[in-house]
């Protein structure tokens, strides 16, 4: 239920090139907002090997690294803060399409109110701004988060209501809230809204919480599991079904992009096949994990200031068997995707290639 992450608000646009204008006229131009994250940084290269030339929108002080290999004759960094609004409408200015992914996905922040800039007032700024600049299609990115759960369990489709107001943390509250601000600008403006499951693969620099589960159980963390499971998807397949969605989507519609409902228990052991690491052993009680995360999230809240392995609500939420139905996507983007374990198996080698496991 990954989106990308963005910086602080504050600062105005900076073109990373030519003072005076863009390097690129504007024909058929896709703008991408958190184009240097996880899931951004894809959409920008599945665009890239579609021919399109991509302006490359990046937060200040958000790194660049996933996008330092692509061909700067089709690729145009443009640093802006997304809640700057006259930076904003520069940017978008002229573009054929805007894909807004900037986001921070955190489930634990110091203070609590960035992720609300962020992903509310950065959403708000952003389609305003698009508005402005009269981008003839928006594909926005929301999350799975933004879905209610089934109580009995079963996979939600587009249709499920909201209903995680006890378990909700900050980031799936300001998701649920962003894509109303979305569906509310749907009315007038041609928006696509897309979903996105739980994305693993190559290229998560942060890392994400859903690259976290990865790294923790390589590093042997994960001593044990507790009853949940989740939606997983490759993070390239997220991509494709986004450029899809700019021109196979309809307007004021969402679309979940996931794939595999998989036990978390299932999914710690397919990473330790795969990594020829030890599984978790333990089958613990939903009970324990959620006291646990609780204990580990007040010694951060208290004590270290740092984030927690875990969150109660985070550990809430994988409780309640959060799958997913993506048969929407597939009739109408064409969503296709990988085996799961060739997701794993690329996500793992990425994270050891980068020294992080």
């Amino acid at each position: 239920m990954v989106v990308d992450d963005a910086e602080p608000c504050g600062e105005a646009l900076r073109r990373d090139g030519p003072a005076s204008t863009f390097m690129y006229a504007a024909a058929m131009i896709a703008a991408v907002s958190g184009a240097g994250g996880f899931i951004g940084s894809a959409v920008v290269r599945k665009l890239v090997e579609g021919g399109r030339k991509v302006r490359a929108l990046v937060e200040p002080s958000a790194s660049t690294r996933n996008l330092d290999d692509l061909p700067a004759a089709q690729v145009e960094r443009v640093t802006v803060d997304v809640c700057d609004y006259e930076g904003m409408a520069r940017a978008l200015t002229g573009v054929s399409a805007y894909y807004h992914l900037a986001a921070i996905y955190r489930v634990w922040l110091p203070d609590p109110s960035l992720i609300y800039r962020v992903n509310l007032e950065g959403t708000t700024t952003s389609l305003l701004a698009a508005q402005a600049a009269s981008v003839p299609k928006i594909v926005y990115t929301s999350s799975i988060a933004a879905i209610g759960l089934r109580p009995d369990g079963a996979p939600s489709d587009e249709t499920v209501a909201w209903n995680l107001h006890a378990i909700a943390n900050e980031y799936v509250l300001t998701k649920m809230l962003s894509e109303r601000i979305a569906m509310n600008f749907a009315k007038t403006l041609p928006i696509v809204v897309v979903n996105p499951a739980f994305p693993f693969g190559p290229r998560d620099i942060a890392p994400t919480p859903t690259g976290k589960i990865v790294l923790a159980i390589l590093r042997g963390e994960v001593p044990g599991t507790t009853p949940s499971g989740f939606c997983a998807i490759d993070v390239d397949d997220v991509a494709a079904a986004h450029v899809a969605a700019e021109t196979k989507g309809r307007i004021g519609e969402r679309y979940i992009l996931g794939d595999h409902n998989i036990a978390f228990h299932d999914f710690a052991h397919l990473v330790a096949e795969i990594a020829g690491v030890k599984a978790p052993r333990l089958r613990l009680p939903g009970w324990l994990g959620a006291g646990a995360a609780l204990g580990m999230e007040l010694w951060s809240d208290h004590v270290t200031h740092t984030e927690p392995r875990a969150t109660y609500r985070s550990v809430a939420y994988l409780q309640r068997s959060a799958y997913f139905d993506p048969g929407k996507a597939r009739r109408e983007l064409g969503l296709a995707s990988r085996p799961l374990e060739q997701s794993i198996e690329r996500a793992v080698r990425w994270f050891r290639e980068s020294g992080q496991a």
